[in-house]
């Protein structure tokens, strides 16, 4: 087994490699890829392209240094806990690693997902090894709740990147203009909530969402939570939350077949959702709304 990033091609050598199993998810037809994985080795040498935006946070360890060459750049320094890179699609990277010992989280976006005109991604130069404390909590969170078996829906995971997709630019000193959006119709806000209700049970995308409203997906959340008060994402979740209660007061079928009705990921998901927003386990609130229960 030897050390290969997910996507993309090119050239790896190393020496005393040591790895673990990587722990993958994807989204949206594999236009959205997480990866967090270990790494080390005593040396490295890389060369490699990949057709999609790569972001990448160590998670923990670090190198004793490291070098990159990337768009007529030269980087020279060391990779730490809480350094983040930035790889716009279609970028080659030439990198050198001395005592690697890692292990980082990689977040893939596939540049052909992103509406026309909003991928200022592929306008950026490679960053590497700064830091941001907002996308760092982002992705470390990523990590933690699918290293837990909860894997966020598509439409949480569409509203992640464009977060992180902002943030970058602010790593740059670019100026992020802020655009006032308008509120939704009732007519388009009832269109959605329907098909949120008729697809509580499955996974659905912002993009989704958006073409049910027949606003451009860039524009939909913004306009989506002027209107409601809620991102998409948490909207969805809260109604499957409310469709759980109506589940355990009305019904006496197991937390497991619920879990999946409401579309949770797994029953330890449903739980785990449950309680933070309900401040209560689901067996507690039958418990509590049938006492003979």
């Amino acid at each position: 087994m030897s050390f290969r990033p997910l996507l993309g091609n090119g050239r790896i050598r190393t020496a005393g490699e040591r790895l673990a199993k990587p722990l993958t998810a994807s989204w949206a037809n594999s236009s959205i890829i997480f990866d967090r994985r270990r790494w080390a080795c005593r040396e490295a040498e890389m060369r490699w392209t990949a057709p999609h935006h790569l972001f990448v946070l160590t998670e923990r360890g670090g190198t004793s240094q490291t070098l990159i060459r990337s768009d007529g750049s030269l980087y020279q320094g060391r990779d730490g806990p809480g350094a983040l890179t930035f790889v716009p699609a279609g970028t080659e990277r030439l990198g050198a690693y001395r005592d690697v010992d890692l292990t980082y989280s990689a977040l893939w976006i596939d540049p052909r997902s992103i509406p026309p005109g909003s991928d200022h991604l592929k306008n950026l130069p490679v960053l590497i090894n700064k830091s941001d404390f907002v996308t760092e909590a982002l992705l470390k969170s990523l990590s933690c709740e699918i290293s837990r078996g909860h894997a966020p829906d598509t439409a949480y995971m569409e509203h992640l990147v464009a977060l992180i997709a902002l943030r970058i630019r602010s790593v740059f000193d670019e100026p992020v203009k802020v655009i006032r959006h308008g509120s939704l119709g009732g007519a388009v806000v009832k269109r959605v909530r329907d098909y949120i209700d008729a697809h509580l049970d499955g996974d659905i995308s912002l993009g989704e969402l958006a073409h049910v409203a027949g606003v451009a997906a860039d524009s939909f959340a913004r306009r989506f939570k002027a209107t409601t008060g809620l991102a998409p994402y948490a909207y969805v979740i809260e109604e499957r939350v409310r469709r759980a209660e109506s589940l355990l007061h009305e019904t006496d079928i197991a937390l497991s077949e619920i879990a999946l009705n409401c579309g949770f990921s797994s029953q330890s998901h449903f739980t785990a959702t449950f309680k933070r927003l309900r401040g209560i386990t689901p067996r507690a609130y039958r418990s509590d709304v049938i006492p003979e229960f």
